[in-house]
């Protein structure tokens, strides 16, 4: 994302927040950012794209962040989960996105609501693959069922807690406490071959389940080319340098590798760059994964 257009979402932002979606206009954000009404339009179609782009930004940081929380890990470590999911809700606070959530659902935009509808089933997507993760393969015909239940389950003790109790309530006691219920729901839909939903959900076209084919000349091209774009950070270029070098051994050091990678995503967080290093930095590791896997058999 362009470092103007980034200044552009997060001044319109502010306005989003400050004053509600519906209140601020078009002219108010080029009044804040300083910009033409030209410009604008170059970056955005509309005043709902803006919005779009700055939830859809939000999706893509939560995403890269769970997958960053996998390096090294065991995808069947709860506790990795149990981060994975407060992850979506740490960024929510972080970017003060419920707000504008709220604005979408009011306004009844039929762009708007498609949109975090979309988002929506990507969540629900997500948590099944990882309850399939952490269950086994055995449990696919039931994951998108106990992914419906486990969101339907948060949603409903946050807005009991903040509306009725008038409390926050701790994200990671909620979480442990819900996927304590969904243990046994599950190993239930197992036992007695139980499914409502099941495998039948709908997913989108762009749903990806599995990476793309990894090899050693694409990730170092990528490499390179993300380098290209941070050239003013002399740490970020340092790492991607010895990424770049480490991936052209015949025998790249995975512990090393792995530590490398956690830092080079560090150095990006908070930053216009997030999303696409930690995406990057956990590309890599899945192309170690499935080499090591190779050598190992």
């Amino acid at each position: 994302m362009k470092d103007r257009k980034q200044r552009v979402l997060l001044a319109a932002q502010k306005l989003f927040i400050e004053k509600g979606f519906a209140a601020t206009s078009v002219q108010d954000i080029l009044n804040e950012s300083n910009i033409s009404k030209g410009t604008f339009y170059n970056y955005f179609s509309s005043k709902n794209e803006c919005l779009i782009s700055i939830l859809a930004h939000a999706h893509d940081i939560a995403s890269a962040r769970r997958q960053e929380l996998l390096i090294g890990k065991d995808p069947s470590d709860i506790d990795v989960f149990v981060k994975q999911i407060a992850v979506r809700m740490e960024v929510n606070r972080e970017q003060h996105l419920i707000p504008l959530y709220e604005a979408i659902f009011h306004s009844e935009d039929p762009e708007l609501s498609e949109f975090v509808k979309k988002l929506h089933i990507y969540e629900l997507a997500w948590l099944s693959k990882r309850l399939v993760d952490i269950y086994g393969e055995i449990a696919a015909p039931y994951a998108m069922d106990g992914a419906i239940m486990t969101a339907g389950m948060m949603k409903h003790y946050i807005h009991i807690c903040m509306n009725h109790l008038n409390k926050d309530i701790n994200r990671h006691q909620l979480i442990y406490f819900v996927l304590r219920r969904i243990e046994a729901i599950m190993a239930h839909m197992m036992e007695t071959n139980d499914q409502l939903i099941g495998q039948q959900f709908p997913l989108p076209a762009d749903y990806n389940w599995s990476n793309h084919t990894l090899t050693k000349e694409t990730l170092i091209e990528r490499l390179s080319s993300f380098a290209n774009s941070v050239t003013n950070d002399s740490k970020a270029v340092e790492y991607i340098e010895f990424l770049a070098e480490e991936l052209k051994s015949e025998q790249p050091r995975l512990a090393l590798l792995e530590t490398i990678l956690l830092a080079f995503g560090d150095v990006f967080t908070g930053s216009s760059k997030e999303a696409e290093a930690k995406e990057l930095a956990f590309t890599i590791y899945t192309y170690l994964k499935e080499l090591k896997s190779s050598l190992n058999k």
